[in-house]
């Protein structure tokens, strides 16, 4: 089963690291990456990430390839099938809790709390680091790797 047959019909949440593969490292996941990118800008999924993701994919373009800069903002905006939210107090305190009960990292535990406060039912990450979310179906990237 591919990618795209994973999630179609399910709110996706998108964790930072998706989006660097995408634009960063297109040669390790590239088939797939470009699948979900035509997918998601032809509206054939509904997916989700959090500002925070913004804060996480720029810190490699500051250091060393400004060119990427508006090319991130450009693509982490909300539009149509895609929503970028604000961290929110709400946001702030589920990932409080989600850290009390688990080892997650408190960056992780915000896009887990995001993912959950607007009602993704997937999150799709390439960190192996996050097996499971209560309430959550994780996927990783690599598992679909063309």
């Amino acid at each position: 089963m591919g990618l795209i047959d994973a999630i179609q019909g399910r709110h996706v949440y998108l964790d930072a690291n998706v989006f660097i593969y995408l634009f960063e490292a297109p040669e390790t996941y590239g088939a797939t990456l470009h699948v979900l990118a035509r997918s998601l800008d032809q509206g054939l999924i509904n997916a989700a990430t959090s500002e925070l993701t913004l804060a996480e994919v720029l810190v490699k373009p500051i250091r060393e390839a400004p060119s990427y800069i508006p090319i991130y903002q450009q693509y982490l905006r909300t539009r149509s099938h895609f929503e970028v939210h604000p961290v929110s107090r709400a946001v702030l305190v589920e990932a409080a809790r989600l850290r009390a009960g688990s080892p997650l990292k408190l960056p992780d535990a915000i896009h887990a709390a995001t993912a959950m406060q607007t009602n993704c039912e997937v999150f799709l990450t390439n960190d192996g680091r996050i097996k499971s979310i209560t309430g959550l179906d994780v996927l990783q990237l690599a598992d679909f790797a063309a």
